[in-house]
């Protein structure tokens, strides 16, 4: 496997690998790697000649210092474990490698990112997804890749990273993968290594509420299925839900009413203790 930490040393070696016709897959990702990146890496190297991972962590999306300061990183534990799980190369780049002209100025300039990047995420952590295409429209044209795989956990980030692709103009496929859960169905994050033994034992309590809430959804509307979720999350100790939408699964617009929509979605963000996890499940979804 190639370790990559250059920008020239990257677009070299991409040179070389689209010379020989060679398809690529990119799995961007901010490190601190888990089974749910691993999944990613190992759909890519069966679908492509050359998978191309990134790890950085991206400070231009972080809307708080704390955040950014307390994300978990491991970089030689993330080598190994790329190596073991196929990867071709991996980018390691630094800041100023990324933004050698400071993250300020690359802040000037403005995606259009459609009204998927204004709800739930977009609205609680301003930036937030300017940023995210800051990074990864970089690291589409840099590797020059033919797919990217990301994790449906972050469902509201893909729904986005579409609509910046297509008003970019970038020719790339987007594929997106099932969220990759724990044998107690907390879905894998690199936050969740930054969780008590405590507050680790409740976490899987976020999804049993959410595949619980699907049943209830049967017979009960749109506004007392969010309360039966919200209500049940807020009464567990040290948790609060800073925000469950359920929404259309294309636009990720609210839905007042089942029948608005033949895709929706329940996206939940909730504080275990300072630890912020977000999941989201399925409540309809049609063919």
């Amino acid at each position: 496997m190639e370790i990559i930490r250059t920008t020239v040393q990257l677009v070299e070696y991409i040179s070389k690998v689209k010379e020989r016709g060679l398809r690529i897959g990119l799995v961007p990702t901010m490190g601190a790697l888990h089974d749910g990146h691993l999944s990613l890496v190992e759909r890519s190297v069966a679908d492509n000649d050359i998978t191309v991972v990134s790890v950085f962590v991206n400070p231009t999306q972080f809307n708080n210092p704390a955040d950014l300061a307390t994300y978990p990183r491991d970089e030689q534990r993330d080598i190994t474990l790329l190596a073991g799980a196929g990867a071709s190369a991996v980018y390691l780049p630094t800041v100023e490698e990324v933004y050698p002209e400071g993250t300020s100025a690359a802040a000037g300039y403005k995606y259009d990112l459609g009204t998927a990047a204004e709800v739930m995420e977009g609205k609680m952590r301003p930036g937030h997804f300017q940023g995210v295409a800051q990074i990864v429209s970089r690291l589409f044209r840099l590797t020059r890749a033919d797919v990217a795989y990301f994790g449906e956990k972050d469902f509201q980030q893909i729904a986005v990273i579409r609509n910046m692709i297509a008003s970019e103009g970038i020719d790339i496929r987007i594929v997106a993968c099932p969220i990759k859960r724990a044998d107690d169905g907390l879905a894998l994050s690199s936050r969740n290594a930054l969780l008590t033994d405590d507050q680790r034992r409740r976490a899987p309590i976020i999804y049993r509420t959410l595949q619980s809430s699907v049943e209830y959804s049967m017979t009960h509307s749109v506004r007392e299925t969010h309360h039966y979720v919200v209500s049940r999350l807020n009464d567990v100790e040290e948790m609060e839900v800073e925000y469950f939408e359920i929404v259309d699964g294309r636009t990720l617009l609210p839905v007042d009413d089942w029948r608005e929509s033949r895709w929706i979605v329940g996206c939940i963000t909730v504080y275990n203790g300072k630890v912020r996890l977000i999941d989201n499940i399925a409540y309809r979804k049609e063919n």
